[in-house]
């Protein structure tokens, strides 16, 4: 699944650590997130949606 999460977080201007703690999560999983290793839990998919103000459908794309 490909996703826009890099995209979105570099242009709030956000490090991966950042994100992470607005999240509640580790870098490395947003790391993870960004280059497709790992797709997030349902919970984990909305709060990044939320966190962006916009749907999962938005920022997740299946290709």
């Amino acid at each position: 699944m490909r996703n826009d999460v890099r995209e979105r977080r570099e242009a709030k201007g956000l490090s991966q650590a950042a994100l992470g703690d607005a999240l509640g999560v580790s870098r490395q999983t947003v790391n993870s997130i960004e280059k497709g290793r790992y797709d997030p839990s349902l919970p984990l998919a909305f709060a990044i949606a939320a966190f962006f103000a916009t749907t999962i459908e938005e920022i997740f794309h299946v290709d």
